[in-house]
């Protein structure tokens, strides 16, 4: 124990009394775990709990594997003689654990938008082998059929020993945990077990460069060579941020969820200049949790939006998901309906604001947000539009399906590698789908996943207990349950439903031509294909994952001046 811990004041004493200090004291120190995620990989956490002056606990988590040396805060910590709870609010996640009196340590369940079991020893991990001379960040490409992959390494030494990760940004592919990496004179090698990849090659050139065999499961080998990156990171450019608010104010916010005791969510509303009511549009984000801003690769979007909007004339009321940045509650265990109430809590916010007005509020929704948002405004007569930015038209399951398709040609995923999925990837989603209860659908799940079903998803049986864990989770039962024909049917206000064609997560064809079909003989609805963007509306050329972080515009124009347009032509103060 820390010296910190004992000493204790007479103060706090008097206040919690020896029994709730003892019992805090548990948990004070290092911890160390290791955390299986459905893609196989496995990674080791350090949680350190520490003593605020008696009176309270503090601590942080290290991802050892993704991001050595950085430490995430942890909040609403509780610990007692045989408990444990802390949340993480920068990632939306949260432990809950019981402590084992036979083996000394914390079993519990982590929670990040699924339920994934997490012990917790005593101490530090165990540090890993130090290779000294390779140090810094290594690129190279692998060829498949006719795409080429990018394949970052980054090794990094410190006291811990030598930690390395993999990029593939081509992919989407970030901070992936590489095992057994050794050097041998001049040989090479390391793992990937995440990828089921291993690589055995030879230095070369001065150790400015390593080549050799790269050999994955179920793929024909390749030879890479990786390159020290000698120049160093190139800046991101980023055209639309920072904005500079011109013609409106930003407020901070917070408001509660009258439908949820524990959530509180923070947000940023931008009123424009001038007098009032103005219309008002309610920001509604994707899947997992994001802050306001929507961030993603150094990109705004949601910001961005804000202001564009702001500037001619829309109020905006954008706000952190629950559980995550500044909003409280719990992300891990809600489901799409109950971020529908929290965006119908905006609503109940904005009709406090006399500088909006209370006949012209809507919902923009992007991607998963495209789905809450009809299912908040069929429960809230106060909603006035829709905008839906790759909101779903078609079944989850066949986007699921298609979206797959979509995302593994970008990849390099042959067409007969993808088919030889699909069948298994179906039989999932219509047993979750269809599966009266979470331990129906976990029993039927673990029955379903057999080592061959495993191979044909191009997972391993390792992953078997990550997959059964997030296919049952209550939000995935939820989403494969929901039926878009059957909410955006009772949809009675204007609609206005985008896509870029180059959305290779919500593909666009398919899922617009649904639209059109569900939202037929509706009095005001537009449906519009953008040619060139990806799925956040940038300007894009093949719309693969990889691209968002390369593209220096973050929204296009053309796709806000649309949004604003169609809202002011409907709600506008100066509209006839």
């Amino acid at each position: 124990m820390s010296i910190i811990a004992k000493i204790v004041s007479v103060a706090t004493l008097i206040t919690l009394g020896t029994t709730q200090l003892d019992a805090q004291s548990r948990a004070l120190g290092e911890w160390h775990g290791v955390l299986a995620i459905p893609t196989g990989q496995q990674l080791t956490l350090l949680i350190r709990v520490r003593d605020s002056a008696g009176t309270s606990l503090s601590g942080d988590l290290e991802s050892i594997d993704q991001a050595p040396g950085q430490r995430m805060p942890l909040s609403k910590i509780s610990a007692s003689a045989t408990s444990l709870t802390f949340s993480i609010p920068s990632i939306g996640a949260t432990y809950d654990a019981q402590w084992n009196e036979a083996e000394q340590l914390w079993s519990g369940v982590f929670r990040q938008g699924m339920a994934l079991p997490l012990t917790l020893k005593r101490g530090a991990p165990p540090s890993s082998a130090r290779i000294d001379g390779v140090d810094g960040t290594w690129r190279g490409s692998l060829k498949r059929d006719t795409t080429t992959l990018r394949l970052v390494l980054h090794i990094r030494t410190t006291t811990r020993g030598t930690n390395v990760t993999l990029d593939s940004p081509d992919v989407g592919a970030m901070g992936l945990a590489v095992q057994q990496f050794e050097r041998v004179r001049d040989t090479v090698r390391f793992r990937v077990p995440i990828a089921q990849v291993e690589f055995v090659g030879m230095m070369r050139e001065g150790q400015r460069a390593f080549y050799g065999r790269w050999s994955r499961v179920n793929s024909p080998d390749a030879q890479v060579t990786f390159e020290r990156d000698t120049a160093g990171p190139t800046a991101r450019i980023r055209t639309q941020w920072p904005i500079t608010a011109e013609g409106y104010h930003a407020e901070d916010v917070k408001f509660a969820n009258p439908r949820a005791r524990d959530v509180t969510l923070a947000g940023t509303i931008t009123i424009p200049n001038g007098p009032g009511p103005f219309p008002a549009a309610v920001l509604i984000s994707g899947s997992g949790p994001q802050d306001r801003d929507e961030s993603l690769f150094g990109h705004k979007p949601f910001a961005v939006l804000a202001d564009h909007l702001s500037r001619h004339g829309i109020a905006v009321l954008r706000y952190d998901d629950r559980g995550f940045a500044a909003s409280t509650g719990d992300h891990s265990r809600a489901t799409s309906a109950d971020f529908a109430t929290d965006a119908n809590a905006a609503i109940l916010y904005l009709l406090t604001r006399r500088d909006v007005d209370h006949k012209a509020m809507g919902f923009i929704g992007h991607s998963e947000g495209g789905m809450i948002g009809p299912l908040a405004a069929v429960e809230n007569n106060r909603v006035g539009f829709l905008v839906l930015l790759a909101g779903p038209g078609t079944s989850i399951d066949q986007l699921l399906v298609s979206q797959r398709r979509a995302m593994g040609a970008t990849q390099g995923a042959s067409s007969e590698q993808l088919a030889a999925g699909e069948p298994a990837l179906r039989s999932i989603l219509h047993l979750v789908r269809d599966a009266p209860d979470s331990s129906s659908a976990v029993t039927q799940l673990r029955a379903l996943l057999t080592d061959e079903t495993l191979q044909a998803l191009g997972a391993t049986s390792t992953q078997r207990d990550a997959l059964v864990s997030q296919y049952s989770s209550a939000w995935m039962r939820y989403f494969l349950k929901y039926e878009p024909s059957v909410v955006l049917k009772r949809v009675g206000v204007p609609v206005l439903a985008l896509n870029g064609s180059l959305d290779r997560q919500v593909p666009s064809a398919e899922n617009l031509a649904a639209m059109r079909v569900i939202l037929a003989g509706k009095p005001d609805v537009t449906v519009r294909e953008l040619p060139g963007l990806n799925h956040m509306f940038q300007p894009a050329k093949s719309g693969a994952l990889a691209e968002y972080d390369t593209i220096p515009e973050t929204f296009s124009p053309t796709a806000m001046e649309l949004i604003t347009d169609w809202i002011v032509a409907r709600f506008g103060k100066d509209r006839p």
